[in-house]
C-alpha cells in the first residue's frame, strides 16, 4: 500500500540506552527546588516592599518627606515590583520551559505570555525585564543627581546602554529560529487554501513539513488525514489579518484542546487563512499521534447523507470515535437543506464532550441559522460552542492581494 512509509533502517535502542535516557530526562526534577528557592526570594522582596511603603508613608504623614524623597521612595517600589515580575517569569516559564508542563491551559487566571512560552521567548522577555529595571536604577541616579558622582552616572548610563544593545542583539538573533525564512515558491497557495506562509505563529514545532522520523507512523497519520495540502501553524503570515487572537492560536498549537475534547472554530472571511490554521494544527496533531479526518462541509454532508440512506448512521457516527479531530472546512458557502442539517446536528452532538471538531467558517455563530435552518443551528452551536476556542480573523483575502500585486507588477 502507498499509503505506508518504509521501515527506518536505524535499529530500536537497548533496554540499557532508553533506560539511561529516561534516568538522564528525569536529571531536570533536580532544578525544580531551585525554583522554589526563587519562590522564597520572592517572599523576601513581598516584605522589602511593604517595608519600604510603610516608611514611605510614614514620612509623608509626618511631614518628614521631600519631593526628592517621595520620588526616590516611588522608584525603588516600582524596582522592587520590577524585579518581582522577573522573579515570577523565571519562576513560571523557567519551570514550564526545562522541568515541567504547568497545564494552565484553560485556567481563568493563565498570563498571557505562558501560552507562547518557549527558551527563545523567555530570554528576550528576561533581557527586556533587566533593561526596564535598568532603567529605573539609571532615573534614581538622575533624580537624586546632586548626591550622585558624575563617574556613577556615567558608568550607570554605559551599563544601561550595553542592557539595551544585549537585548536587542538577542531578540535579532531569536527572531530567525522562530521564523523560519520561506523563498517565494514556498508562499504560494497550492489547492486554494489558507494563507501563505511567511511569519512563525508558533516557535515550538520544527519548521519541516515532514513528520519526525522518530515516529514511523505520523506520514501514515498525515496521509489518512486527506488534507488537500499540507500547511503548517509555523508558516502562517500573521501579519496578513488585521486582527486574530494569536494566543489563543499559541495556546491550540500545544494540543491540549484534542486531550480535553474541546474545540476550535476559526470565523472569517475568505482567503484570511481559517483553513491553513485547521490544516496546521490538524498537521500538528497527527505528528504528536493522534488520528486527524479532514474534509469539506459539503464532502461530510455527502458522506453522512450516505451513511443515513444506508441506514448506517449510527455505525458511522461510531466509526468515526477513532478519530480524536475531525475537520470541518468552509462551513456556511453553500446552505443545507433541513435533512442535512439534521445530520450534522446528529454530528455535532455524537461528539460533544468525547472528541474534538475544528471548525472553519465565514458567518459567526449567532448566523449559523442562514446555513442549517432555525430548527437545528441553535441546538448545534450550544454544543460546538460549549467547549470550545473561537479565533475571528478579519481582513482582505489573502489570495485577492497576491493576485492584485502580481496585475499591478
Amino acid at each position: 500500500m502507498h499509503g505506508h512509509s518504509p521501515p527506518l533502517p536505524s535499529a530500536a535502542a537497548s533496554p540499557t540506552t532508553a533506560t539511561l535516557g529516561y534516568v538522564l530526562f528525569a536529571t531536570r526534577w533536580l532544578q525544580a527546588p531551585l525554583y522554589f528557592g526563587l519562590v522564597a526570594a520572592q517572599g523576601v522582596y513581598v516584605y522589602k516592599f511593604f517595608n519600604e511603603l510603610w516608611t514611605l508613608v510614614h514620612r509623608c504623614v509626618t511631614g518628614a518627606a521631600t519631593e526628592t524623597y517621595v520620588m526616590l521612595a516611588v522608584l525603588k517600589l516600582v524596582d522592587v515590583v520590577m524585579i518581582a515580575n522577573l522573579l515570577i517569569m523565571v519562576i513560571v516559564g523557567g519551570y514550564e520551559t526545562f522541568v515541567s508542563r504547568i497545564g494552565l491551559q484553560g485556567h481563568r487566571d493563565q498570563p498571557e505570555w505562558l501560552s507562547h512560552v518557549n527558551s527563545n521567548v523567555l530570554k528576550v522577555k528576561l533581557a527586556t525585564a533587566i533593561v526596564g529595571i535598568s532603567s529605573v536604577h539609571l532615573l534614581q541616579m538622575f533624580v537624586d543627581v546632586h548626591h550622585t558622582t558624575r563617574h556613577a552616572l556615567l558608568w550607570g548610563t554605559v551599563i544601561h546602554m550595553a542592557f539595551i544593545v544585549s537585548a536587542a542583539i538577542l531578540a535579532y538573533m531569536s527572531g530567525p529560529m522562530v521564523r523560519p525564512h520561506r523563498s517565494p515558491r514556498e508562499l504560494g497557495e497550492p489547492g486554494g487554501h489558507g494563507v501563505a506562509p511567511a511569519a512563525a505563529v508558533l516557535p515550538a514545532q520544527p519548521a519541516a513539513p515532514r513528520p519526525s522520523p522518530y515516529d514511523a507512523g505520523a506520514e501514515s497519520r498525515l496521509r489518512a488525514a486527506r488534507f488537500p495540502v499540507r500547511k503548517l501553524l509555523e508558516e502562517f503570515d500573521e501579519s496578513h489579518p488585521q486582527s486574530f487572537d494569536r494566543e489563543t492560536v499559541t495556546r491550540l498549537g500545544k494540543l491540549d484542546f484534542v486531550t480535553a475534547r474541546r474545540n476550535a472554530v476559526f470565523v472569517g472571511a475568505p482567503g484570511t487563512g481559517k483553513t491553513h490554521l485547521a490544516i496546521g494544527l490538524g498537521v500538528r496533531a497527527c505528528q504528536a499521534g493522534h488520528q486527524v479526518l479532514f474534509a469539506t462541509a459539503a464532502d461530510w454532508a455527502a458522506r453522512l447523507s450516505g451513511a443515513h440512506a444506508a441506514g448506517r448512521l449510527a455505525e458511522e457516527l461510531a466509526a468515526l470515535d477513532a478519530y480524536p479531530v475531525l475537520i470541518l472546512d468552509e462551513v456556511g458557502y453553500a446552505p443545507f437543506d433541513a435533512d442535512t442539517a439534521h445530520l450534522f446536528f446528529q454530528l455535532v452532538a455524537h461528539r460533544y464532550e468525547r472528541a474534538s471538531l475544528l471548525v472553519t467558517t465565514d458567518r459567526p455563530l449567532d448566523r449559523w441559522d442562514e446555513i442549517f435552518g432555525g430548527g437545528p443551528a441553535p441546538a448545534m452551536v450550544d454544543r460546538l460552542a460549549h467547549h470550545a476556542e473561537i479565533v475571528h480573523l478579519v481582513g482582505e483575502s489573502y489570495r485577492l492581494r497576491c493576485a492584485t500585486s502580481a496585475w499591478a507588477e
